[in-house]
């Protein structure tokens, strides 16, 4: 069948359906962003932000899509950071506060919108769509982590989690592509 998975994954689905592929989608998802939470703890760095969550579930819920890819996670999240930040030079916002403390703005709306349709620009004409890239452009250009040691730490991040997710779909028998 094209499209099984294979491994525990495909067996899973075989045996209990969505039951099987929710109950690989949880463990794995726990199981993953736990690992990079401690490390983040042990480190004290924000390793773990909020669109990690729908890359790893892409990860387990659905490893044979295209969005789901390795190369996809790594160049989306890569272009959503360098896009968030440039949006947030274009538009003047380097040393402002987070959105939350300043409130909106209209340069703020400016930079978040130009984020999101920059990294999805880019990442068609890359063809390596990841759709949870555009939560981490808006998390830059929000204002939300800014430095150059936040924006390494969700590079760091999302390295962590892609890295830790193939690793285990693969040792677990998942076809998924290492790169596309």
């Amino acid at each position: 069948m094209a499209d099984d998975p294979g491994g525990v994954l495909g067996a899973a689905r075989r045996r209990a359906g969505r039951v099987g592929t929710a109950a690989y989608a949880f463990t794995l998802c726990l199981a993953v962003l736990a690992a990079v939470g401690a490390i983040a703890l042990v480190t004290r760095q924000p390793y773990l932000f909020p669109s990690l969550g729908p890359t790893v579930m892409l990860f387990f819920e659905s490893p044979l899509e295209e969005s789901a890819a390795p190369r996809n996670s790594l160049f989306g999240h890569g272009v959503a950071i360098l896009a968030g930040a440039g949006c947030l030079v274009a538009f003047g916002l380097t040393e402002h506060p987070p959105v939350f403390e300043e409130g909106l703005t209209g340069a703020r709306v400016g930079a978040a919108a130009l984020s999101v349709a920059v990294t999805a620009l880019v990442l068609r004409l890359l063809d390596c769509p990841h759709a949870p890239a555009g939560a981490t452009t808006l998390i830059v250009s929000l204002g939300l982590l800014t430095s150059a040691g936040e924006l390494l730490a969700i590079a760091v991040g999302v390295v962590l989690v892609t890295v830790f997710a193939v690793a285990c779909n693969r040792a677990l028998g998942v076809r998924q592509p290492l790169w596309r």
